[in-house]
């Protein structure tokens, strides 16, 4: 069972596996691959398998997630300013593939390629509506593909819910008909997170995270605020833009046995331009939670957290997940 403001109740199988190549390796981290066949109270239906592949001495690392979602979803428009009363209706359907191999360069450093597939199958919008009016790429089926390369500089010492490190990780994906993709765009993203163990096994966890888009970037692709792991209590997809810059931390706590809370809190912005991620219109978020250790070894959590988000209106949800949120 999981829950986020997007999906309401959802019920369904999940499951975790863990696993280690070598049990004597002391330098790569435990692997883990995810499977979830879910129907939420609002009929979406997800089927998904993702996780991550920390091949012997972590010499390589695959990151990897398979899905396929029949979504009905909401739409208030496009950039910072979506009144409430915007609110529309559509529902999509697609195919989701996407593949992140990286080889050790040098300790801690890791260069990468990367291949993203997407496949529209349908979007079912109001005709005449909203996506109509602002004449949204991606508004019909539609497919991309595109390939690009990383850099990372990776120190966490757990791969579900480190307390010490750092990642600090760059990269750009090209999509193109040369790969066959029926838009030309390039995503870049900058994802910097810090681990801080503090007093009696407290943990500071901060990120700062930035995604830009240049080209012709079609619906499913462009810059998506809020959800269960960034700026929770905004609904996913309640602002989106081209570029999008996020910083939030969480205070991690344990209680006692198996039992710990959190404090997060967040700021960010979107827009179509860079100019355009400042302090106007600014969003912020904040809120708390439980964790419960479902593997205290691998330090897997299960995660129920309430959040608030505020900006042009007022939001907020429930979040049952499993994983901490980054």
């Amino acid at each position: 069972m999981a829950r986020s403001i997007e999906t309401n109740w959802s019920v369904g199988i999940a499951g975790s596996f863990t696993f280690r190549f070598n049990r004597l390796d002391t330098v790569a981290r435990t692997s883990n691959t995810q499977a979830l066949v879910l129907y939420s109270l609002r009929k979406q239906f997800i089927t998904a398998v993702n996780g991550t592949t920390y091949f012997p001495g972590e010499r390589y690392i695959l990151n990897h997630q398979l899905s396929y979602s029949y979504f009905p979803d909401k739409f208030w428009g496009l950039g910072k300013v979506a009144p409430d009363q915007n609110e529309e209706a559509y529902t999509f359907r697609q195919y989701y593939v996407y593949l992140h191999l990286q080889r050790k360069l040098k300790e801690r450093f890791f260069g990468g390629i990367l291949y993203e597939y997407q496949r529209l199958l349908a979007v079912d919008h109001q005709p005449g509506g909203l996506f109509d009016q602002l004449d949204v790429v991606g508004r019909d089926p539609y497919y991309i593909s595109g390939a690009g390369l990383s850099l990372t500089y990776d120190t966490r010492n757990n791969a579900f819910a480190p307390d010490q490190g750092s990642l600090m990780q760059v990269f750009f994906n090209h999509f193109s008909p040369w790969f066959g993709s029926q838009f030309r765009y390039t995503a870049y993203a900058v994802d910097l997170r810090r681990f801080v163990r503090l007093y009696r096994q407290q943990v500071l966890a901060v990120q700062a995270y930035a995604q830009f888009n240049a080209g012709n970037v079609p619906l499913r692709s462009l810059a998506s605020f809020g959800g269960s792991n960034s700026m929770r209590g905004f609904y996913d997809g309640r602002f989106r833009s081209k570029n999008q810059l996020v910083l939030q931390a969480e205070y991690r706590v344990p209680i006692v046995g198996r039992i710990g809370a959190v404090g997060f809190l967040g700021l960010g912005n979107v827009g179509d331009h860079l100019r355009d991620l400042n302090l106007q219109e600014l969003k912020y978020s904040y809120g708390g939670g439980l964790r419960v250790a479902l593997n205290r070894k691998e330090r897997l959590n299960l995660r129920v957290d309430y959040g608030w988000g505020f900006g042009e209106s007022t939001s907020h949800g429930l979040y049952f997940q499993l994983g901490e949120a980054f």
